[in-house]
Parts: C-alpha cells; structure tokens; sequence
C-alpha cells in the first residue's frame, strides 16, 4: 500500500498519516483484529521521523480505531454494534416480559450479550453512594458487580448498590441471576413499585483498572453513568454505577417537554 497524502493539504502530516489509515480500516483494507504496520514500516512509508508516526497512531487509539498492547503492537480494534442506551431499556413491560435492561438493550442493537457477575454481597457503602442513599458512609448495603459483553468484547461494568432492609428480605438478590426481569423486577414484586430512575453522566479519561476491565487503549474515553431507581414512595432503592466504553454506546433519552 503507497501512501496518497498530501504534503501540501495544510493538514499537520501526523493527521494526514491518520486519516489515510483510518480510511484502510475503515475500507476493510485493515480489516479487524489484523496489525497494523510497525512504527519503523510507517516511518519508512511515510518518510516522517518516530514522533511524527505516534502521534497518528495515538490519533487513531483516540477515535477508537486501533487498540494497542504493550510489546505485541497496535491492532485494527473489532468493533460490535454500537448500543443504544434509551430511556425505553427500563419499561415495565420489558421487565414483565422477563428481559432485563441489558437484554432489551441488546435486541435493539443486533448483539449477542453475555454478562460475567463479578461480586455478589454486603459492602460499606461508599461516601457517594451512601449519599445518594440517604444512609452513613460505612453503612452494609448489597452490591451486584457485574460486566457485560456485546459479541463477546466487553462494553461496561455496573455494580448495583442496595439498601440492606430491603435485599435481606429477597433472597433472588443474592443469586448470580436473579431472574428474568432482573434486580428491578424482584423489587416490584415485594412491593418497592418503582416511580422514576434519575441519570447523571459524565465523560473522562479511563484509569488503568478501567483500562484492564474494558479492554480498552491507554488514554481512552469512558463514559461513567450513575443510576438513581426511586420507589413510588420516594425512597431510592437502588443505585447502579456503570462504566461504559465510550465508542460503543450512544445516549439517547426523552424528556418531556411540559412542567
């Protein structure tokens, strides 16, 4: 393959470098899970010096193109259908239907979802936590960590946090699998009927923990969504902390529009 850019275009040379190869990939030229070409086969490509080269690769690792493994290379990432993550996943219907969100969410997209449960029982609530549950720092709570996966790649991990007067009482919380409807379904059926669920989401750079879970490149985005599900009685009966790679999910709510 000849390079085809452009000194002349005005574009920085490292860009240039960039968009050709992300063209290759996204032409299936490069086609997912193949290597790409060593810094040294691209500094020879392209006639440009190392540092000209991992600025295009890093480039490439920030659109979420290519992922890159310490002493083995860069490779074209494999990429599953991007999900999209509506406010239509958390409808009684589905949960009476027996799908949890992340099996309504995954039927949209086209997706063979897996889920791996990490950790099942008490905890101290930590500091946010707790206060969005309205109890002391410290306070046992249940927790349910969980990681999901979309054709077998992982895409987020969640972890649930319950108050404990609550999930005592219903043993299927304890479970790996709760059962059909999930965690949201168990509650509705001893009497915690669920009013609204209330979202905050932010966006930041993943740590190497996050790195490691998600499989994900060194400098990637992940989106960080914490979850309120509030009773009818105005109590919140869960909180879900979730982390999701950012190039795999697309947000995307309703909001009425009257007082």
């Amino acid at each position: 393959m000849s390079p085809t850019t452009s000194r002349d275009s005005g574009k920085p040379r490292y860009l240039q470098i960039a968009d050709e190869l992300g063209q290759q990939i996204k032409n299936l030229v490069l086609r997912p899970g193949e290597q790409v070409p060593s810094e040294s086969e691209l500094m020879e490509r392209y006639g440009v010096a190392q540092g000209t080269v991992r600025k295009a690769m890093t480039e490439l690792r920030t659109t979420g193109l290519i992922v890159t493994h310490h002493g083995k290379g860069s490779y074209v990432r494999s990429r599953p259908p991007v999900q999209r993550k509506s406010s239509e996943r958390f409808r009684r219907s589905h949960r009476m239907a027996g799908k949890a969100a992340y099996l309504a969410e995954a039927e949209q997209s086209g997706s063979v979802p897996s889920v791996r449960v990490l950790y099942v029982g008490p905890i101290e609530a930590p500091e946010d936590i707790a206060e969005r549950l309205s109890v002391s720092p410290g306070t046992k709570v249940l927790a349910r960590r969980r990681l999901y996966f979309s054709d077998g790649i992982p895409t987020e991990e969640a972890t649930s946090y319950l108050p404990w007067d609550i999930s005592k009482d219903i043993p299927e919380l304890f479970e790996e699998n709760p059962g059909g409807g999930g965690i949201y379904a168990r509650l509705e059926e001893h009497g915690h009927t669920l009013a609204e669920f209330a979202e905050t989401v932010r966006v930041r750079l993943a740590s190497k923990a996050e790195i490691a879970a998600l499989s994900l490149s060194p400098g990637s985005p992940i989106i960080h969504l914490t979850r309120n599900a509030c009773s009818q009685d105005g109590r919140i009966v869960e909180v879900c902390d979730t982390l999701m790679a950012a190039d795999q999910f697309v947000l995307d709510y309703r909001i009425p529009a009257g007082d």
